[in-house]
């Protein structure tokens, strides 16, 4: 091999030492003039030089032997993958990597305290060393990094200095980055004023200062620097599974008798163990940064859990992990507060502002008065903190702003990622993990993300650990180590100096412009890496094979020595702390003491629910309606027998909507869960005290709604009207809802999904409701669930407020309670039918009443009232035990589901043996396969995209401007941006993060919705055509999709509907098939894309995405959003690599991209860069080394932008990107005055007149909306739906548990009920109860219901896949055949049991039919509530309310002649649960007969002379019934002859069951009429309405149309 030249041009590209040096020397000598800064630097920057000469020296003589492969022992050659083989044996063949190892140990044994490259100084010369002496430069600080070449860096003069105060180090150390210069010398100007800095200065002397450390015992007994130690992580599973399906429970048996026989074994029904992390080995010391590389799914979240100490989740953890040599225990069970791991979303309260959130984190973190400074009070630690950490971060401005979310406006996205880091940085952790935080943040905010996080692990001295997909070099260069990691083995651990020599020794080229974290993670992927020429079959190539190159190499050995260095240290530390140890620092797992952690958790709760005032209002306004609806329904209700029955009712109805209503608190246990188990994690507060805390605010919040409710009903009802009862009832009623609310509460922190909350909370309610007395009294319970009536706080609340209410009551009998009644009756000869009435008296005592009918009893009103609280503190209990019981950051590998049938052979042999890996032979041949794959794939590929629709419009776009209302007035987000898309070119769009990157591609797409859109959008200089949004592709940045169909499904999908009609249906699918082999997925084809965790990995969604788009053959242009966020470099340059070859072929393509590296950045054609307020700031084509954008700005003003540096980097700074306080011209004044910008105008101008004079093309023409007619796109849509169902077990499974255990609990309440009074009210109420599973049902499709739609909304819709009908049926029709299979089950296990016990085939048959009628009423109604429901949320509040609504008029609660004449005449009859009932009764009741028994006899003496049937004669055949002679010849009469009596008296006739059938189906038509209305109106069709009626909008159209016909 020829020799290499002396010079490297790639390492000159990113000279990372020298260019990191020059910009530590400026942060480190705060108090350097400027001629020693640059004097100090130049002496390094020459160092530095000489070092790369010799290693360039030993380069170039270096020759590699041919034919031998690696050799990871060092000492035994090894045949090379092609064959050829050496039979010598002696040292490893790595010139360059020999020559990397003798450099390190030089460097090593030149050292006395340290042996590892990148550690100049001694650990004990840590950040306390700074304070007390000078360092050994003269007097200056030493370097935020260090190197190792560093020790013979020439010394500048010593300076004259006294001693350094605490205000010169933190001026060194919070000094910021500037956006005024490039990384090389450019005059260097801090962008924060003097008088900022100074303050800044003074304070974090207050925080972190020498007078601090001296005082804080807390700062003396940290336990600082993280070391792990032959770490192995194993976890279950294989990596792969088949996609589970509805019908695994059936063909299970089948499957197991198959395997057997043709195998003669089975499986293991345990998954296997698989290793995670192989043997690591590490230390990360005080005030150092690690950075985490590897490829998605490499282990990289892993290793940063289980060294944050977050280990539940996975099968095995052996090795050692210490932190300030204390093991992992030890901390885990004294010390939590120390570990803080930072997941990838940034989880805040969306409704408090930054303030209170750190304001609160900073409350719970105070220390103790013995570790704040002298005088120093909680206050004014939390008040001088804020300040710190709000000026650090430059979050000054945001302070008042609450947090935000998707739904609540708030800070942005890079704001939102400096609120975490306070927080963080609040916490004072000693070891902080943060997970791939930089995920959607442009390059210039990225970069103040990590001198943030560089910041503060200088200041706080903390080690620090950070995993990036994508680090661009100046983020690299920010960071002491570097770990590399791919498929759970470590491949390099050491100094990120020294990890590009390591590589380059094995073999491996770095490109030029290729940043260092590029080229690492690129030497994982066969496809990526470059190999120097002659090492083509000597490198290694599996990850087993690269750990043991470094296991064998010095770098190993240095790490070693370093351990044993770091080793010694930690023991000196640890004996320091037990010195300074005293009982308040013996245990720091939370700052607080409990009671604390609850007062200021109560506030903060306080402080959550009225920054969401708006749900807060709607839930009491919802309150309100209810209660005047309740009260209007029982209004005035009289003091004698007639109101006897509703009393009970109306009594109940205040207990049971409170109860409902209670049922939200699932939705809202489990969307807080996520920030809940992060402050757990950070220590903030226990669980527990979050509990209680949530049980304080309930106090006011129930009590006002208890207050609201009760006030109206109980007066307008006609309830006791005394003081005392009524206060008595509304603290019944206060107590009761606290106690519901609790129990719902209770059962969400104990389950772990809302899918298993909602099954078990359906039965629930139902014993709730029964079990209470009302619907059942409790002498006809059956008594193997009589038991529940002792464990229902309900039920004690109910016998609390009827006990209330009727203790002293005195009830007057009038008709028809009244018997017997007529001509000849008279008082002393009549009775009451009221139970506890007694004979010959025409009035009930109250409390004989409730004695008699429901065992209840006055004296018992205050042991039920203490029960009641009994209960709810048990209940508190409960949640504090389940949220305590709740793990964050849960571990695991992911898994990739695969459709049976469908999964690679690889994966299947391995899930038929069990097995995860391969044998060795089978492995070397994957890997020639991979080798071949790797040299062919270029030509293929090349092929493939040819392939590809190509198309020859051309998108432009004039004086397009946005405006949207914002508080009162408007708010303009595009201004005047013009441009134009061709054929053939790559367009980036880029600009700072608020810039308007998204709000201007969404604008281009034409998928705005909101706001107004004024501007020229011409495809080829004629109007856009109707069929624009089918015609164009938009991969968004989510990766919206549907979770269970597979990769070949969802392209599929795509193509059939957004492929002209006219294309045959194979040719799309063969179409497909292509996209497939384009995008390298052919393994994945079969693969379900699943959510993430469970399913394809980032990298993959985003492929299926583009491939989703492509599948479509977009006919005019390509758009794309974020496409490599989230994406490791690898991954990233993959994609974009893939966008320029379809440029090539003839694609427009417009990317908004974030975080390009120089490399990427080559790959576009033009740039299209916005500045904040959406301005345009350059739009034209880059050039050869961006040369033409790189001149403009330079032209204009901007600094020289140096070779080496990024210039998608450069060009931020330049426009002052991310930087608040930049000073700097308008850029975008500069363009618009450019002579760039005119010639731009010409180009479109010129451009238009071209292509609208050439010929029409059918694509400009196309008037069709959407490209298959209605009948394809719900075939289609309901295909998909159906088979989303099948392959959602979990949901079905769920909605039939339900459906059983509420039948068989109905079913043994009233088993083989009997002939009785009571029994007739019995089949009633076992109706009643049916109608009751309504609810949670409803809740648990909901969220299904809104799945469909949000796919369709955020993707689908904008894409003109379908229109919005195919949509709405594909979400009704699966839920029909599923909920008919779940009602007949219900039926089955309810009917027979109960009240089916001796019913004709008739009547059992049209209970059938009504049931199944009813199963289709609650999923049309269920579904109408979520179609005007923005989400989940507000649709869960929503049922209750709807349900009592209409389940109030129905003819239960309140019987029908009670009804108040006003709802009578109309809601009565409108309400459809009437009819429902109507028909479940008639069935039940019709030709039974009633034998009342004893107590529900009415006893009267006949008069003299007459007989007990002629005295009654009259009566019975007017009112109906029977009277027969008991004992000493009383009269006893029974209200009932037979049922058909019994339903008369609630309204229902068996003679109109057919009737009340049509109605229900007329009913049913109704709700999926609302559903369908109510989704066009959410999905658009509010717009069009207001349209319609706005004269303007009516005028733009107009003018619109005349524009396009004349066109």
């Amino acid at each position: 091999m020829a020799p290499m030249p002396q010079g490297r041009p790639e390492a000159e590209a990113w000279p990372s030492t020298s260019a990191n040096s020059f910009r530590q020397q400026y942060m480190a000598h705060g108090n350097s003039t400027n001629s020693d800064m640059l004097e100090a630097a130049y002496a390094h920057e020459q160092s530095h030089s000489e070092a790369n000469m010799r290693r360039n020296e030993f380069v170039a003589t270096s020759s590699p032997r041919q034919g031998t492969s690696y050799v990871p022992g060092g000492n035994t050659a090894v045949p090379s993958a092609s064959g050829s083989q050496s039979s010598s044996t002696e040292q490893p063949v790595y010139p360059n990597a020999q020559i990397f190892n003798n450099r390190i140990s030089q460097a090593a044994s030149s050292r006395d305290d340290v042996s590892i490259p990148g550690h100049s100084m001694a650990v004990t010369s840590t950040l306390q060393d700074f304070n007390e002496t000078d360092d050994t430069a003269g007097g200056r600080f030493q370097p935020i990094r260090t190197s190792a070449i560093a020790e013979n860096r020439p010394k500048s003069q010593k300076r004259n200095s006294g001693a350094l105060t605490d205000e010169d180090i933190f001026k060194v150390m919070s000094r910021r980055k500037t956006n005024t210069s490039d990384h090389h010398g450019s005059e260097l100007t801090p962008v924060i004023t003097q008088e900022e800095q100074a303050e800044i200065e003074r304070l974090m002397s207050r925080m972190f200062g020498q007078n601090r450390r001296e005082n804080s015992e807390e700062e003396k007994t940290r336990h600082v620097g993280l070391m792990w130690q032959n770490l192995t992580v194993k976890g279950m599973g294989l990596g792969a599974a088949l996609q589970p399906t509805l019908g695994d429970p059936f063909m299970g048996l089948p499957r197991l008798l198959t395997k057997l026989f043709s195998k003669g074994k089975t499986a293991s029904s345990k998954p296997p163990v698989r290793t995670i992390l192989n043997d690591f080995t590490g230390c990360v010391r005080p005030g150092e940064m690690l950075l985490v590389l590897g490829r998605p799914g490499s282990g990289c979240s892993t290793f940063l859990k289980v060294l944050a100490n977050q280990r539940y989740g996975f099968e095995s953890i052996d090795g050692d992990v210490t932190y300030g040599g204390t093991d992992a225990k030890e901390m885990g069970k004294n010390f939590r507060g120390e570990i803080v791991y930072n997941p990838e979303d940034d989880l805040h309260y969306a409704t408090l502002s930054v303030k209170d959130t750190l304001s609160f984190a900073l409350k719970t973190r105070t220390p103790g008065k013995e570790s704040r400074n002298e005088g120093e009070s909680r206050a004014e630690y939390v008040k001088e903190f804020l300040r710190v950490v709000a000026k650090l971060f430059w979050i000054e401005h945001t302070l008042g702003t609450k947090v935000g979310d998707e739904f609540v406006r708030g800070v942005s996205g890079g704001e939102k990622k400096r609120v975490s880091i306070a927080e963080a940085m609040i916490t004072r952790a000693s070891t902080q993990c943060w997970d791939n935080s930089t995920r959607g943040l442009d390059a210039s905010t990225a970069l103040e993300y990590v001198e943030s996080l560089r910041t503060l692990t200088n200041m706080a001295h903390i080690s620090t650990l950070v995993a990036l997909y994508q680090a661009g070099e100046s983020l690299y260069e920010l960071f002491d180590k570097v770990i590399l990691i791919d498929e759970g083995r470590c491949l390099y651990y050491g100094s990120t100096q020294d990890a590009v020599p390591y590589f380059e020794g094995l073999g491996f080229e770095r490109p030029a412009r290729w940043t260092t974290a590029d080229f690492l993670t690129s030497v994982t992927d066969p496809h990526e890496r470059k190999v120097r020429e002659g090492y083509e079959h000597r490198i290694p190539r599996s990850a087993e094979q690269f750990e043991q190159a470094y296991r064998n190499s010095h770098a190993f050995q240095a790490t070693t020595s370093d351990i044993n260095s770091f080793t010694q240290e930690l023991e000196v530390q640890r004996k320091e702390r037990l010195e300074n140890r005293s009982k308040r620092t013996k245990q720091r797992n939370y700052t607080l003491p409990f009671h604390k952690q609850v007062i200021e958790c109560t506030y903060r709760q306080f402080l959550i629910m009225f920054g969401d005032k708006l749900t807060l209002g709607g839930k009491w306004g919802g309150v309100i309606f209810q209660a005047l609806i309740v009260g209007s329904l029982f209004y005035n209700m009289p003091a004698t027998s007639a109101g006897v029955f509703l009393r009970g009712g109306v009594l109940f109805l205040l207990l049971l909507f409170n109860a409902l209503l209670a049922l939200a608190e699932l939705t809202a246990v489990f969307s807080s869960r996520s920030i809940l188990l992060k402050h757990k994690s950070f220590s903030f507060y226990r669980p527990s005290a979050y509990a209680i805390a949530q049980t304080v605010v309930d106090l006011p919040l129930v009590l006002v709604q208890v207050l609201l409710f009760n006030i109206v009903v109980y007066w307008m009802v006609n309830l006791a009207p005394t003081a005392s009862q009524f206060f008595i009832s509304s603290l019944i009623l206060f107590v009761a809802t606290l106690s519901i609310y609790s129990l719902f509460r209770g059962l969400g922190s104990l389950v772990s999904s809302l899918d298993v909350a909602t099954r078990v909370t359906g039965v629930a309610i139902q014993a709730l409701i029964v079990y209470t007395g009302y619907l059942i009294p409790p002498q006809k319970m059956h008594p193997w669930l009589k038991w529940l009536i002792w464990i229902n706080p309900v039920q004690y609340g109910f016998e609390a407020l009827m006990a209330n209410e009727f203790y002293n009551l005195e009830i007057e009998c009038v008709p028809p309670s009244l018997v017997p009644l007529g001509p000849m009756a008279s008082p002393e000869f009549q009775s009451c039918t009221l139970q506890g009435s007694q004979p010959g008296s025409t009035t009930v005592n109250g409390a004989d009443y409730i004695r008699t009918a429901f065992t209840y009893d006055r004296v018992h009103l205050w042991r039920n009232i203490g029960i009641i609280i009994a209960f709810w503190l048990l209940f508190v209990f409960l949640t504090m035990v389940g949220m305590e019981l709740q793990h964050p950051n849960a571990g695991g590998g992911a898994v990739t589901i695969f459709k049976r049938g469908q999964a690679p052979k690889s994966v299947t042999r391995a899930l038929d043996n069990g097995n995860v890996v391969e044998d060795e032979e089978k492995a070397a041949a994957a890997d020639g396969a991979k080798l071949d794959l790797e040299e062919s794939s270029g030509s293929e590929s090349g092929q493939l995209v040819k392939g590809v629709a190509k198309n020859d419009s051309v998108f432009t776009y004039q004086n397009v401007n946005y405006t949207i209302p914002y508080e009162n007035g408007e708010r303009r987000l595009l201004n005047d941006v013009q441009g134009y898309v061709r054929p053939g070119k790559l367009t980036a769009l880029m600009g700072a993060s608020g810039a308007g990157k998204t709000t201007l591609l969404n604008t281009l797409a034409q998928r705005v919705n909101f706001g107004v859109v004024t501007g020229d959008f011409l495809v080829d200089g004629r109007p856009l055509p109707r069929s624009f949004q089918r015609a164009t592709g938009f991969a968004e940045q989510m990766d919206v999709h549907e979770p269970t169909a597979t990769v070949r499904e969802a392209l599929q999908f795509s193509a059939l509907l957004r492929q002209p009609k006219e294309v045959p249906i194979e040719e799309k699918y063969d179409y497909c098939e292509r996209i497939i082999d384009l995008l390298e997925m052919r393994d994945i084809a079969g693969a379900t894309i699943g959510k993430i965790g469970e399913g394809l990995n980032q990298e993959q969604r985003k492929r299926v995405t583009i491939a989703v788009e492509l599948a479509s053959k977009p006919e005019l242009l390509l758009f794309l959003d974020e496409p490599t966020s989230g994406l490791d470099s690898g991954a990233a340059f993959n994609i974009i690599r893939f966008l320029r070859k379809l440029a090539d072929s003839g694609q427009a393509l417009l990317v908004t991209i974030h975080q390009p590296s120089s490399v990427l950045f080559e790959y576009f054609d033009e740039l299209l860069l916005l500045k904040s307020g959406g301005r345009v700031v350059y739009h034209g084509s880059l050039g050869k080394d961006s040369r033409h954008l790189i001149d403009y700005f330079e032209r204009n003003g901007a600094p020289k932008c140096e070779p080496s540096a990024n210039p998608a980097e450069y060009m931020l700074e330049a426009i002052g990107a991310g930087d608040p306080n930049y000073q700097g011209q308008d850029w975008g004044d500069v363009w618009a005055a450019s002579p760039e910008h005119e010639e731009r105008s010409r180009e479109i101008q010129e451009m238009n007149a071209e292509r609208r004079n050439a010929a029409t093309t059918a694509k400009t023409n196309d008037s069709r909306e959407y490209a298959m007619p209605l009948g394809t796109q719900v075939f289609a849509v309901v295909k998909r739906s159906f088979v989303s169902y099948w392959r959602t077990p979990d949901y079905m499974v769920g909605k039939f548990v339900l459906h059983i255990f509420t039948g068989l609990f109905n079913s043994f309440t009233f088993y083989h009920v009997g002939n009785s009074q009571i029994d007739m009210q019995s089949r009633l109420f076992s109706v009643f109860l049916t109608l009751t599973i309504s609810p949670p049902l409803i809740q648990q499709l909901q969220p299904k219901f809104l799945d469909f739609r949000n796919i369709y909304r955020s993707r689908e819709a904008n894409s003109k896949i379908y229109s919005w009908v195919a949509m709405v049926t594909g979400a009704i029709l699966p839920e029909l055949p599923y909920s008919v299979v779940a009602g007949t089950l219900f039926f089955i296990c309810w009917w027979f049991p109960s009240l089916g016990r001796g019913a004709t085939s008739f009547s059992t048959g049209f209970t059938w039919m009504t049931m199944m009628q009813f199963e289709m009423f609650y999923v049309g109604f269920g579904q109408a509530i979520a179609a005007f429901s923005p989400n989940e949320l507000l649709a869960s509040i929503l049922v209750p309310v709807f349900f009592l609504f209409v389940i109030a008029f129905c003819g239960v609660v309140t019987p029908f002649p009670a009804i108040p004449t006003f709802w009578q005449s109309w809601m009565y009859y409108l309400t459809p649960f009437r009819y429902i009932l109507d028909a479940f009764l008639g069935a039940a009741v019709h030709d039974r007969p009633v034998i009342c028994e004893s107590s529900e006899m009415a006893r009267f003496s006949a008069p003299p002379g007459q007989t007990c049937e002629s005295y009654t004669q009259e009566f019975i055949a007017m009112a109906g019934g029977y009277v027969q002679t008991g004992a000493e010849g009383i009269c006893e009469f029974c209200q009932y002859r037979n049922g058909d009596e019994f339903a008369r008296g609630f309204n229902v006739k068996y003679s109109q069951r057919w009737l009340d059938y049509g109605v229900i189906f007329a009913y049913i038509g109704f709700n999926f009429a609302v559903v369908y209305v109510a989704s066009w109106l959410y999905l658009g069709g509010t717009k069009k309405v207001m349209n319609l009626f706005n004269g303007k909008s009516r005028k733009q159209q107009k003018d619109l149309q005349r524009a396009n016909e004349k066109s």
